[in-house]
């Protein structure tokens, strides 16, 4: 149970670009909690993307501002400067990982022991996850694969979230059933995207209207990553 609750809602935002800064004081709004993933080593520089035709801003908070940026919320490790850690070799993972992870602890003013695996596509393996596991102190790792489902899952080291939030009309149906079920056992909705990716179209909005259909019930415990995944049963 998630404190006392067999249900559970959290979010995930990779990059910590400056639209994270709308997107908390959004998530603030409706008691909602998210965890953070960060690159240290890219904190502060300035960038954009292009995606559909659309410029989007792809600029980095500074690392002397996070800490009050995500107040409420979770920091968590994105490696140093997001490479595929696929084609990294031990050396390196670990060195990505684990500075990462010790920079946002010294900026957060707390251990931080969460991490997601940076890019799209095959971003990680059986070996990346198992030298994580194994030589870091990351306690648990997000990939990019979505189940569409709620159950939990026993390896926190490829945890699959349910859904990205760019895929709307499959968040809202997933919406709906979360909302409506009693389950017997322990249930996780868990919803994983970039927060620039809002800058396309009316895509704010649409988080909008989502966070105020899955907010304030009662029989749902709204967490970050670790207050979910490392306390179940608390």
């Amino acid at each position: 149970m998630f404190r006392g609750k067999m249900k559970a809602l959290t979010f995930s935002y990779d990059d910590g670009v400056t639209q994270d800064r709308k997107l908390v004081k959004l998530l603030d709004k409706y008691g909602l909690k998210a965890t953070f993933n960060l690159n240290s080593d890219l904190l502060g520089t300035d960038s954009h993307l292009i995606i559909n035709d659309i410029t989007v801003s792809h600029v980095k908070s500074r690392l002397c501002e996070i800490r009050s940026i995500y107040s409420g919320h979770e920091i968590a490790a994105h490696t140093l400067t997001h490479p595929n850690l696929t084609q990294c070799d031990e050396a390196e993972i670990i060195r990505q990982v684990e500075a990462d992870r010790k920079n946002l602890s010294e900026a957060a003013g707390y251990d931080v022991v969460g991490f997601a695996y940076p890019g799209g596509g095959v971003n990680y393996n059986g070996e990346v996850s198992r030298i994580i596991k194994d030589k870091t102190a990351v306690k648990y790792a997000r990939t990019t694969v979505c189940t569409g489902g709620f159950d939990l899952q026993d390896d926190l080291f490829k945890f699959k979230p349910t859904v990205k939030h760019t895929d709307f009309d499959r968040m809202f149906a997933l919406a709906d059933e979360f909302i409506n079920m009693r389950p017997d056992t322990p249930k996780l909705f868990y919803i994983w995207g970039h927060s620039y990716e809002l800058d396309l179209g009316d895509n704010w909005e649409k988080l909008e209207e989502f966070c105020k259909i899955v907010s304030g019930k009662d029989d749902i415990f709204y967490g970050t990553n670790s207050e979910i995944l490392l306390q179940k049963n608390k």
